[in-house]
């Protein structure tokens, strides 16, 4: 099990040096000729990034991005496409070849399949010194580099919780059901799950489940189990949560609408108090109207031990498609976006070059609270291919909406079940 202190982690980046680069990338980073001449200036074409922040497109962010990047390579066009139900509507574009040159993978796609839909990257020359450096790695190729690191935890606005007379942050589970109790009797919705936009509730699985487990091998261990969702363990703990906050009122009143990018607008203005996120949100949540001041970060108390675990999560993976027409112009833009358009300080990520350090003062908050941090895995191509045989909905939050609801908690469990189970046999996995 990899654990480390996320302090610890940060001080690692202040004193890690670059690693060298591989021997087709010329010393400014840029891709280079067969002949070792460099591409910088000579690198033409259209590149289109499809990319599920259309937030970014409309507010014109990524454009300031194009516009460094062509200051560097001022012949290649890039170009973005925003997919609001991203997860979904990227599997059939996967499927039909046309998901543009750079895309983001979901974490459903199996390593075996990355060759299928992906070109290899190595060559950018930015591995060496990168978190996660081998999670989208197959047959000693890598095919996907992360956009940035996140912790996931509790980011609530710290007036509101002044205003319903908050002195002190949650160490237990049941603490933090009274925390949501005053917030609820101070006139506020007391925490976010946007269970209406899906995708935000696969916190309540498998984001959470390895927290709860204490273990980042956990998903890969159901491999191994033909009943891994059981009432009483980690995965049925992880789910009774959030059904006790839809229970007792403590989510937005309107499930079935989504209100992702309003609900930003609640937290940063006091109608809301809490998500369960990401630091990825924090700044998103300051760019809807809150100050930095405002807004708070605490490790997710999700039992009544006083021991929290927090994950250390890598966040979408950068990918070129093997059906790209301009594959070097878009290696090199995958390489800008990871080392030099300070992507990853503007959506308060832990930057995924090691040796740059995070910029985000929340960070700092989290870390004083010293949970016990776990450094997550990839999932095994087994894991993967159980999941979508059973067609169970992984990092998209569906299944998880389901079960959220449900009168019958065991019995849709059972459901899971059979489906892993059969899946597992027509795989032949035992």
């Amino acid at each position: 099990m990899k654990k480390a202190s996320l302090t610890a982690l940060i001080l690692v980046m202040l004193v890690l040096n670059a690693c060298g680069g591989n021997n087709n990338v010329n010393n400014n980073g840029g891709p280079t000729n067969a002949d070792g001449g460099t591409e910088t200036g000579g690198l033409s074409g259209e590149v289109t990034f499809v990319t599920n922040r259309t937030d970014l497109i409309d507010s014109g962010v990524y454009d300031n991005y194009e516009k460094s990047f062509n200051d560097k390579y001022p012949n290649v066009d890039v170009r973005f496409e925003g997919l609001t139900n991203y997860e979904q509507d990227i599997k059939v574009r996967l499927s039909t070849g046309e998901a543009g040159d750079v895309l983001l993978i979901t974490g459903n796609v199996a390593q075996s399949e990355l060759p299928e839909f992906f070109e290899p990257i190595d060559d950018i020359g930015s591995f060496e010194n990168a978190y996660f450096a081998d999670s989208k790695a197959f047959e000693g190729k890598r095919y996907g580099i992360t956009s940035g690191v996140a912790t996931e935890g509790i980011v609530y606005n710290k007036n509101v919780f002044k205003a319903a007379g908050i002195t002190t942050i949650p160490n237990t589970l049941d603490e933090f059901y009274t925390l949501c109790q005053k917030l609820k009797d101070s006139g506020v919705i007391p925490i976010y799950i946007n269970y209406g936009a899906q995708w935000p509730m696969k916190q309540w699985g498998e984001v959470l489940v390895p927290a709860v487990a204490g273990d980042p091998e956990v998903l890969n261990k159901m491999v191994k189990e033909d009943a891994p969702f059981q009432v009483d363990n980690h995965w049925g703990h992880s789910f009774s949560i959030v059904r006790n906050l839809i229970d007792k009122g403590y989510v937005e009143p309107d499930l079935s609408t989504n209100d992702w990018e309003m609900s930003k607008v609640d937290v940063a203005t006091g109608a809301a108090g809490m998500y369960f996120l990401g630091n990825w949100v924090i700044n998103q949540v300051i760019d809807a109207g809150a100050t930095t001041e405002d807004i708070g970060f605490f490790p997710f108390p999700y039992d009544n031990t006083g021991k929290i675990n927090a994950v250390l999560n890598p966040d979408w993976f950068y990918v070129v498609s093997k059906n790209s027409k301009n594959k070097e112009a878009a290696k090199a833009f995958v390489k800008f976006m990871v080392e030099e358009s300070g992507y990853d300080r503007d959506q308060g990520f832990i930057p995924t070059m090691k040796d740059k350090k995070p910029a985000l003062p929340q960070l700092e908050e989290f870390t004083s609270y010293k949970p016990n941090m776990i450094e997550t895995v990839a999932q095994s191509t087994e894991w993967n291919n159980i999941g979508n045989k059973a067609q169970i909905g992984f990092y998209t939050g569906d299944y998880i909406q389901t079960l959220a609801l449900t009168d019958d908690l065991a019995g849709e469990l059972a459901k899971l079940n059979a489906k892993w189970k059969q899946a597992k046999s027509d795989l032949g996995i035992d």
